[in-house]
């Protein structure tokens, strides 16, 4: 049985030994986890593989941003590994999308295919910094809406924009959502934040949380508390 939980816990380990150790220790059935860049470097297919067999769904976060040819290939390589999720930058533009939209569906593959809209850790200076004189909000509106129209599942965005792209985009695009923080732990790095409860209001669709389960004494705990947090949810 597949989870059905909003809940993508973050492995954010430097080996794969770390994270089948937290994985061990969390239940399949009621969340999914993702592997980022750190991890899928040193660690390879492996580790995708070794939580499969544990019986994870995995989102595969490497944010591919190429020429189309590269980007449709390597979402290709990483759907014929079974991935929930994959996701691509929306920055790399229509064609970039299309092209990787269109390879999953001439090869049968039901991998779910999201955008990266602006990052979480990224403020209006930031943005300004390198040529984009609008808003985070604005810039995230501007590529959610961009990946919709190339066929994207949904995109990556801050809470605090979910509530706009539900209006913008519908309910059944996906808003998947880093920068949670439940309300027992720390901010850490991230800047456009929200409570899981509070983002699931506003429209968020899956919530990708790490530390504040990663780093708990005991994450089966950490994470019983957020499903606490959501069931006060009314969305």
């Amino acid at each position: 049985m597949f989870s059905d939980s909003p809940l993508i816990i973050a492995l954010d380990h430097p080996s794969l030994d770390a994270a089948l150790c937290l994985a061990d220790r969390l239940d399949p059935s009621r969340c999914r986890v993702k592997v980022g860049k750190e991890l899928f470097t040193r660690s390879g297919p492996d580790v995708v593989e070794a939580l499969h067999g544990r019986g994870f769904q995995v989102f595969l976060d490497l944010k591919f941003h190429d020429i189309p040819h590269t980007v449709a290939s390597a979402v290709q390589a990483a759907a014929e590994q079974g991935v929930w999720m994959v996701n691509v930058h929306a920055g790399g533009g229509r064609r970039m999308m299309e092209a990787a939209r269109e390879r999953l569906a001439r090869h049968g593959l039901e991998t779910r295919l999201i955008a990266v809209t602006v990052l979480t850790s990224m403020e209006a200076a930031d943005l300004a910094e390198v040529g984009i004189t609008t808003t985070p909000a604005e810039q995230v509106e501007r590529l959610a809406l961009l990946a919709r129209d190339s066929g994207m599942d949904g995109v990556v965005c801050s809470a605090q924009e979910s509530s706009r792209l539900r209006e913008l985009c519908g309910d059944s695009f996906l808003k998947v959502t880093p920068g949670i923080r439940p309300s027992f732990a720390d901010v850490d790095d991230q800047r456009r934040i929200m409570t899981p409860r509070e983002a699931m209001v506003a429209g968020s669709t899956h919530l990708v949380i790490g530390r504040p389960v990663t780093q708990a004494e005991d994450p089966m705990m950490a994470l019983a508390a957020i499903e606490q947090e959501l069931a006060g949810s009314e969305v």
